[in-house]
């Protein structure tokens, strides 16, 4: 949330300080002056079309006859690509010279990483196909004596061992599933305990408090989990929201951890097998490939796609429902400060050896020239 914290800061800093804000997942309803974030269209008979939503409302004719729609289905899924970050740096360099503050969320470099892995062929490609994208905008930033700031969220290592926490849960009986049609889903409300997963951290929700010392001790003796962060160390890492898990799972170098909660695939969900971010209780990197496992996954999907193109209902039930495939991730605090995030800037007279996440706000905040208390 750090951009929409800089934003509404300067706006009560500097009145009249205008503030563009392109591909932010969390932008909608936000006070900038100008939004651009994906927004697909969610049609009555089940078709989902790539779309975006951008305000004020005239932008986004503006901008979709200029640069196509928002290519949504290479902004994810199996078929995420440079395209993306390209339809997104275009879009930016048409706020640029509007606005006097720009974000811009340029994903590319999240897709061959957790793919193929940091240490690939495939990630190097990335980073110079990234670097090649993103040169139209910093040059002309740079023409307009624009200071530049380049964070990355998050550094993404190597991982080779995805760990199911909900699996262990349903197995010790914490965990509950309702079936409906063959397929089971995860029931929140009657479980004593679930996990939603995020990469290598999860958040782990416990009904009953006196069930939280036990729950504690089975993460900690599941394989690949390295911390279990009950609420008094949660303060320590300054994570104790009041929305967190009771516990929160840290994975060990090398794992992560998968949302998967059924014991038998053929009675997983549907949805399992598709993108669908807004279904499943937690983050699915396996949703970046075709199923390698299956051999007639290129089939299935043209078929899917010529469904689409003909108007009638489709499913893209194209995605592996193993962790294995996946070997890149991100959440530990790294081992090594080489695998941690980074920040750049374009002015020297911020060089500092170390920043916290939390201070990003208030260093473009200064870089603007404005105080973060206003």
């Amino acid at each position: 949330m750090t951009g929409e914290k800089v934003w509404e800061t300067a706006r009560r800093a500097r009145p009249g300080y205008r503030a563009a804000n392109v591909c932010w997942w969390y932008a909608m309803g936000a006070s900038t002056d100008w939004t651009i974030t994906p927004r697909p269209v969610y049609h009555a008979d089940g078709r989902k079309s790539p779309d975006c939503y951008a305000r004020p409302p005239e932008l986004h004719d503006e901008l979709t006859e200029a640069l196509g729609e928002f290519p949504l289905f290479n902004y994810w899924g199996p078929t995420a690509s440079l395209r993306s970050s390209e339809w997104v740096v275009a879009a930016a360099r048409r706020l640029l010279p509007e606005a006097d503050l720009t974000l811009a969320y340029v994903p590319h470099l999240d897709y061959d990483l957790q793919r193929h892995g940091p240490d690939s062929p495939e990630a190097l490609a990335a980073v110079r196909d990234v670097d090649r994208a993103v040169t139209p905008l910093l040059d002309e930033a740079q023409a307009r004596d624009a200071t530049v700031v380049v964070v990355s969220e998050y550094g993404i290592t190597p991982v080779d061992r995805p760990v199911g926490v909900n699996r262990m849960l349903r197995e010790s009986g914490l965990l509950d599933v309702y079936t409906q049609h063959g397929m089971e889903y995860l029931d929140p409300w009657t479980s004593r305990a679930f996990a939603v997963a995020d990469h290598q951290v999860a958040h782990v929700y416990v009904a009953n408090p006196a069930d939280v010392a036990p729950v504690a001790k089975l993460c900690r003796d599941l394989p690949g989990v390295d911390l279990v962060l009950d609420r008094e160390a949660q303060t320590e890492f300054g994570i104790d929201h009041q929305r967190a898990g009771e516990l929160v799972l840290v994975a060990a170098r090398g794992a992560w951890f998968t949302y998967y909660y059924w014991l038998d695939d053929a009675r997983a969900p549907d949805f399992a097998r598709g993108v669908d971010i807004h279904r499943k209780p937690g983050y699915d990197p396996a949703e970046l490939f075709l199923d390698p496992a299956d051999p007639t996954v290129k089939l299935r999907a043209a078929l899917g796609l010529a469904r689409k193109k003909l108007g009638l209902r489709y499913a893209m039930n194209v995605v592996p429902m193993s962790g294995r495939w996946v070997k890149g991730s991100h959440g530990r605090l790294p081992d090594d400060p080489l695998d941690g995030p980074v920040l750049l800037c374009g002015d020297r007279a911020a060089r500092r050896d170390r920043i916290a996440a939390a201070d990003v706000r208030d260093l473009v905040l200064e870089l603007a020239g404005l105080s973060p208390a206003g």
